[in-house]
């Protein structure tokens, strides 16, 4: 399943040469993270609350493919690709009219309170149809 969020890029999101700067597309599929996680009905502030953890990034590999430019109005996709223990691998892209203009993977972590990482929580899980590693 692949989630949707549409962005209008605003002058504050670009530079003196009119395009996106470059670190505002992790802001973008920041927003689209956010956004997958609530659309498959999950509070994150209850997760926390319920000592189910947090999601922090662990690693991104980007590609900027094209720029960009003010009043774009862009599509941000975001696709479960895989998970083990307490990580989670999605894909990400920022399209402009079906353009891929930027795309990313994105490798999630599970905290808990004491900052380790700790299993994905059971109700992301369930969601996504994935199972807990063996032994997890």
């Amino acid at each position: 399943m692949t989630h949707t969020h549409p962005i209008r890029v605003y002058y504050e999101d670009t530079d003196l040469a009119g395009i996106v700067y470059y670190a505002n597309y992790l802001k973008f599929i920041e927003r689209g993270r956010s956004e997958w996680v609530r659309a498959l009905g999950l509070d994150q502030a209850a997760m926390k609350a319920a000592g189910e953890g947090v999601f922090a990034v662990r690693r991104v590999v980007a590609d900027y493919r094209a720029p960009a430019q003010f009043d774009d109005l862009l599509d941000v996709t975001t696709e479960y690709q895989s998970h083990s223990g307490a990580r989670m691998v999605l894909r990400q892209c920022v399209l402009r009219g079906g353009k891929t203009l930027f795309e990313a993977e994105v490798t999630l972590v599970c905290l808990g309170e004491s900052g380790r990482p700790q299993p994905l929580p059971r109700a992301l899980l369930d969601r996504i149809g994935g199972n807990p590693p063996s032994g997890a």
